[in-house]
């Protein structure tokens, strides 16, 4: 279990990283798992997840600081205006226009928050961002996204068993 939950927490933090793909192989490769142990693969992937996504909640908040890399860059003197910056200035502003809506509509934003990390749409990484700009409540995030993955994910370790199960119906 401490692999799985290392590669849920490294998939959290680097998105190149699929832990879906690694729970089917998980699945896949040991057989037949009992639905208890499904349920505790959705339960240590939805810590995982959760525990790596913080990261990202708190840097939206500005609660923890950005490595410089990552930072903006402070320009001196007049900036020129080119349809890049043209592009990001309007992004910035519909950036802006969302999360001033989600801090009004604090339900929309933890159901939205709880459909991302239920289906993976939109994205789970961008909904984490959104919910730390928009300064959610941490545990509203932390029950959100734990009960969503963990669906998601006992959903996931259960379906090779489940499909296994139907195949000999289907012929």
């Amino acid at each position: 279990m401490a692999i799985t939950l290392g590669v849920a927490l490294g998939s959290a933090i680097c998105p190149l990283i699929s832990v879906e793909v690694f729970l089917v192989g998980l699945v896949a490769t040991n057989g037949h798992h009992p639905l208890m142990s499904c349920w505790m693969l959705g339960a240590v992937i939805a810590i995982g997840q959760v525990v790596g996504k913080l990261l990202y909640f708190y840097a939206a908040r500005g609660d923890v600081p950005l490595p410089n890399f990552l930072r903006p860059k402070q320009r001196t003197g007049p900036e020129p205006v080119t349809r890049w910056r043209k592009f990001t200035r309007r992004c910035g502003q519909l950036f802006t226009q969302l999360r001033d809506k989600c801090e009004r509509h604090p339900g929309w934003l933890i159901g939205t928050t709880g459909i991302s990390a239920l289906t993976g749409m939109p994205p789970f990484a961008a909904t984490t961002i959104l919910a730390g700009v928009a300064r959610m409540s941490v545990l509203a995030f932390l029950l959100t996204t734990l009960t969503g993955r963990f669906v998601r994910f006992t959903a996931i370790a259960a379906s090779p068993d489940l499909l296994a199960g139907m195949l000999p119906h289907l012929s």
